[in-house]
């Protein structure tokens, strides 16, 4: 008697449909558990099926089912019908495709690599409300990176004290001022005072530069608080929130894309806690796929490392990522990705930061070009001179790049960057 009908979620001859939603995902079965049986164990728990054969099946349950449809190296892809999914809910494919199969006991390790979301999926999705040309119209910056940083320490300063390192780094050449992610309103810097003497300084700085500046003020917290935030945002005239993406999750994003939207903000996504499940390279899911995520629920801009900096990724992930965001179509890369046709949902910038300074600008400009924004902190706060001599060090850097001449060369005429490759040089940490 037949217990289990795993292998019935396997067609290695099926096509999957234009409609269809394919994933690829990396697996090591079980002891004892055939490659077979485990891919057909992943497309059942996360589509139509349960560990045993049932008494009654209507017929049209068939075309619900998932379908293994390519098996190979440790690698298999999923198509799952369109109809299994909610029309506009993020939560829901997330719960499908990510959700009971990473716990089952016949599959080792089971790791979510990317999903193909074809255009009917798509078109319930509003994605990013400003698109990265109009982020650029927003600010008024053309032609170079956007560039920003964070006081540092992360936390620990008073909002007096943020808000004065803040006017530093705008007068320095900075677009933006940026909390880091474990800030968001405690006893020594309260949201609402942070709020208002960044304006203060804001203001200043823009009258004394002719310059359009800005902040990414953290408002990640539960949802309610998190509007009051934003709404505190517009009242001052900002035009950016941050939200700690991960840890807020996915329908608190879902919920705020729209809100802040309505107030004229764009959100900035810090991608904190993410590593917990992307950095094992045989479990979990990718940061690929969690951009992808992020692009479709409507954030303007998300991290995606350096791989020159501190945090761990490598050049090829940083690349893609960014064509991800940035890019209309991305082709599939081996099983690195698959292929992706945004149609019209507009573009998001990828954040390069961790661990950068002016000696490492021209590296991460060889990856990422212009279109991007650029964070560097500790390598401006920790300029012999100061933030202000370490925010223009790195915006002669940029300018060295775009010349197309050496860092040392530049440095002939700007002492900023001199004495930033005095102290650092081209160091890489670790």
């Amino acid at each position: 008697m037949t217990i289990d009908w795993y292998r019935e979620f396997v067609d290695l001859d099926y096509t999957p449909a234009d409609d269809e939603i394919v994933c690829l995902f990396y697996f090591e079965p079980a002891a004892g558990i055939s490659m077979e049986e485990a891919a057909g164990r992943i497309a059942s728990e996360s589509s139509t099926g349960t560990w045993t054969t049932l008494f009654t099946l209507p017929p049209r349950m068939k075309a619900l089912q998932a379908t293994a449809f390519s098996i190979g190296k440790n690698f298999v892809k999923i198509a799952y019908p369109l109809a299994l999914w909610e029309e506009g809910n993020a939560v829901q494919l997330l719960s499908g495709i990510a959700g009971n199969i990473f716990g089952m006991k016949a599959i080792a390790n089971l790791r979510l690599i990317d999903a193909t979301l074809p255009p009917a999926y798509l078109k319930h999705f509003g994605g990013p409300h400003y698109g990265n040309d109009g982020i650029r119209k927003m600010m008024g910056i053309h032609g170079r990176p956007l560039t920003g940083a964070v006081p540092k320490p992360k936390i620990g300063f008073s909002a007096k004290e943020h808000a004065e390192i803040g006017y530093e780094t705008w007068m320095g050449g900075f677009d933006f001022v940026k909390d880091d992610e474990n800030l968001t309103s405690t006893s020594f810097n309260r949201f609402n005072e942070r709020v208002e003497r960044m304006t203060r300084f804001r203001d200043r700085a823009e009258a004394e530069t002719g310059e359009k500046k800005s902040a990414f003020l953290n408002i990640t917290a539960d949802v309610g608080t998190m509007m009051k935030r934003a709404d505190l945002l517009a009242e001052y005239g900002w035009n950016y929130a941050m939200i700690d993406v991960v840890v807020a999750g996915t329908a608190g994003i879902m919920t705020m894309r729209d809100y802040c939207s309505d107030l004229g903000l764009a959100i900035h996504a810090h991608r904190a806690m993410h590593a917990a499940f992307d950095r094992n390279k045989k479990h979990g899911m990718t940061m690929f796929f969690l951009a992808k995520m992020m692009r479709l629920i409507g954030v303007s801009q998300i991290h995606t490392g350096t791989a020159v900096g501190k945090l761990a990724g490598t050049k090829k992930e940083s690349m893609l990522l960014a064509d991800l965001l940035r890019e209309n179509k991305i082709d599939a890369s081996g099983n690195l990705c698959l292929a992706q046709d945004w149609g019209r949902m507009k573009s998001a910038f990828p954040v390069s930061s961790g661990g950068l300074h002016p000696g490492l600008v021209p590296d991460v400009l060889d990856i990422y070009g212009t279109e991007l924004v650029l964070l560097v902190s500790g390598g401006i706060h920790g300029h012999p001179k100061g933030t202000r001599a370490g925010a223009k060090a790195t915006m002669q850097a940029i300018e060295a790049w775009q010349e197309g001449i050496t860092l040392d060369e530049k440095a002939k005429t700007a002492k900023e960057l001199g004495e930033a490759l005095g102290k650092w040089g081209y160091y890489k940490p670790k």
